[in-house]
Order: structure tokens, then C-alpha cells, then sequence
């Protein structure tokens, strides 16, 4: 299988990328990178839960969109373009009070001026907890 990378990513490279960030204040890391895939984790810590004491719906959109929009700027020549989201869209299948969640993230679409990815959030056993699609758009530097 050929990589859809268009410079070099590594788990180092995304971590390192996303410090001090959101992605660190809620405690997201990038596990894994594949061929066609990248996955990160979030830690479920209290301040993440809302107050019936489940992850608030937005902890998971911000771990959807940590993952799609990072890596979707590794499937372009980032010294001419960048890619920001213009749409998340978000199923929430089972609620987590604790433990890991897990966001696989791949591509539908890699297109010159949008790319649709869609992420599976689950947690360590597998079960999904949630599903979804974000949609991001493809940017000139020049356009700035």
C-alpha cells in the first residue's frame, strides 16, 4: 500500500506539532501512524466530563478534529497550502465516563481544494462511541 503522506509524519512529529495547544490541554496524543491512517488518544479526566459525569459532547469534536485536521496537513505540500476544517459533523453512539478514547482518522477524499475525512472514535475495548465525517478546506498561502 502506497502512503497518502506528502512529507514526512511520525507519532513524534504530530505530538510535538500540537504542543501547547488544545490538544494538550485535554490531554490528546497521536498513537499511531499508518499508510492511510493517523490515531490518537484522549485521556478521560474529570475535566472533560459534563455534569451528569459522561464526556461532554465537545471533548470528542475537539478529538475528531485534532486528528482529521492534523492530519490532513501531512497529505499536502505545507509550503504552499494548508487545510482548515469547514465542517464536523458528529454521532455520538455510546457514552464514556472514564477510561481512553481513540480517534482513527482516513481519508474519503484527498482533493486539490477539499479533503473529507472520517474519524471513528472508540474506546480500548472497541466499542465505538462515536462517528465522524469533517470536511476541510485546501488553502493557498499566497490567498493569505
Amino acid at each position: 500500500m502506497s502512503s497518502i503522506w506528502f512529507s514526512s509524519i511520525s507519532v513524534d512529529t504530530l505530538n510535538a506539532r500540537n504542543q501547547g495547544t488544545l490538544a494538550t490541554l485535554l490531554k490528546i496524543t497521536f498513537t499511531k501512524v499508518e499508510p492511510d491512517a493517523v490515531t490518537a488518544q484522549m485521556t478521560i479526566s474529570k475535566e472533560v466530563l459534563q455534569p451528569y459525569g459522561i464526556v461532554h459532547g465537545g471533548a470528542y469534536c475537539v478529538l475528531a478534529e485534532t486528528v482529521a485536521s492534523t492530519a490532513a496537513n501531512y497529505c499536502i505540500d505545507a509550503s504552499q497550502f494548508y487545510c482548515v476544517g469547514i465542517d464536523l459533523n458528529i454521532n455520538y453512539v455510546h457514552a464514556m465516563q472514564r477510561g481512553i478514547a481513540i480517534a482513527v482518522a482516513k481519508p474519503f477524499h484527498l482533493g486539490k481544494s477539499t479533503q473529507v475525512w472520517g474519524i471513528d472514535i472508540h474506546d480500548v475495548s472497541a466499542k465505538r462511541i462515536s462517528v465522524c465525517r469533517m470536511t476541510l478546506a485546501v488553502l493557498s498561502h499566497s490567498a493569505k
